[in-house]
């Protein structure tokens, strides 16, 4: 099948995207890179590919502008996570069926990349140049932490984002329904990763000579507290934004209890009384804390005086490892040793000069939407850029059914993003690529 013209096919260049397994662990993206590389190459782009010791390349395209504005970054990862579980397609086929596109990466996000690929190849050959230059960026290793894509690239190779003020990656720009209405969320901010270590201590012995307070019951203590009770409330400015944006949207009885939401002292209470529904606000309002690995023992007749842990701690903007240590003891109502294992910050307050820009092409795509600004609660590798004063608004377009979960469908089996969605992402974006400033 000829892969000419693939920019006005984005479905069918997203199912090419598909077929590359580039699962990660290893990762291996050279194949999948190599491909959009060619595609580029045919339309007269000039393409970088760029890696460090281990050989997993990323790669970088620069389409000149008219100088009237700084330089626009789009980027996006090829690699995904692994494709376990019974699906009705097979993840790696690419195939387009029931309307939709089936594949491991079509929502995280071989979508996106799509979409990005496609608008940039048609800013080459539509004969007008942007506003400013453009560069594509396609990223490496973004699901294993980005040691080999994003984060080299910033540390090592910081000339070729020189000037770049904002950045269009993942997540943003899918549809939300509330009440009725159907939202936009354009990511302009996200949470910081912050794994860390601790270490719980208390007097050892003889098994057989049970030990109150000892090291296992000040852990205990911690994973019973994180399992029964949130960390404090804390409500940031693009919280607050958001739901003042949805508010006026909803019928009143909805936007009662959505601002009764940003009050601390009521916060906890409706969310439990929300359930479910209360899911997509709640690490929105917390710093949260997830302890995932737990060590300690030696000897089943020895009680051992520490036992270690480790917890995937999620901060909101402007909060610092120090502020989360504190809540984790005043939760735990023990002493704890707590040490930093990474920790990436990321900008207390985002910079929203391209979000109008970005609202107002999809209310041209589709008059009754309704964009709002959103605080994603994972991480993106717009933290890594975020180092060089780079602003990542998370904005790939994609209207979906309801029914569908977005959410859900990430790193879920039977991942899948309806084929009218990827040509709607590509529209938005070409149209943002002949108007940023």
């Amino acid at each position: 099948m000829s892969t000419a013209g693939l920019q006005d096919r984005p479905a069918e260049l997203l199912a090419q995207l598909l077929r590359f397994d580039t699962t990660n662990p290893p990762g291996d993206e050279r194949a999948c890179i190599a491909f959009i590389a060619e595609q580029l190459q045919a339309l007269g782009c000039e393409v970088r590919t760029i890696a460090d010791a281990s050989g997993r390349p990323n790669l970088v395209a620069r389409l000149p502008g008219r100088g009237e504005a700084a330089p626009l970054l789009l980027q996006g990862h090829v690699d995904v996570v692994a494709a376990r579980g019974d699906w009705q397609h097979p993840p790696f086929a690419g195939e387009i069926a029931d309307g939709y596109i089936w594949g491991r990466g079509a929502l995280d996000m071989k979508g996106g990349v799509a979409m990005m690929l496609a608008a940039f190849m048609r800013t080459k050959t539509g004969g007008r140049e942007p506003p400013g230059d453009v560069i594509l960026c396609i990223l490496a290793d973004e699901e294993a932490g980005s040691d080999h894509g994003a984060d080299f690239l910033v540390r090592e190779h910081p000339e070729l984002f020189e000037g770049v003020r904002f950045s269009i990656g993942e997540f943003g720009g899918f549809t939300m329904p509330i009440a009725g209405t159907t939202f936009y969320p354009i990511m302009v901010a996200e949470k910081q990763v912050c794994w860390t270590r601790g270490v719980a201590r208390g007097p050892g012995g003889h098994g057989s000579m049970p030990i109150r307070g000892g090291a296992v019951g000040k852990l205990g203590r911690l994973l019973h507290r994180l399992d029964r009770r949130r960390l404090p409330v804390h409500v940031t400015p693009v919280v607050r934004s958001m739901v003042d944006a949805i508010v006026p949207e909803v019928p009143a009885p909805v936007g009662l209890m959505l601002r009764s939401v940003l009050r601390p002292q009521l916060t906890d209470r409706l969310l439990d009384a929300l359930g479910e529904r209360g899911s997509v606000f709640d690490p929105l309002l917390h710093n949260t804390a997830s302890v995932t690995i737990l060590g300690g023992g030696e000897k089943i007749n020895v009680i051992p005086d520490e036992v270690s842990f480790e917890i995937d701690c999620r901060l909101l903007p402007g909060f610092g490892p120090e502020d989360v240590f504190a809540e984790l003891r005043a939760l735990a109502r023990t002493e704890l040793e707590l040490e930093v294992i990474r920790y990436e910050p990321v900008a207390a307050e985002p910079d929203l000069t391209l979000f109008d820009t970005l609202a107002g092409t999809l209310r041209e795509l589709d008059p009754s939407a309704k964009p709002i600004p959103l605080l994603l609660p994972g991480v993106t590798d717009g933290r890594f850029f975020s180092r060089l004063g780079i602003q990542t608004y998370g904005f790939l377009p994609m209207q979906l059914p309801e029914e569908m979960g977005f959410m859900r469908l990430i790193h879920s089996v039977d991942e899948r993003l309806p084929v009218d969605s990827v040509e709607f992402g590509t529209q938005a974006i070409a149209r943002v690529l002949e108007r940023f400033r």
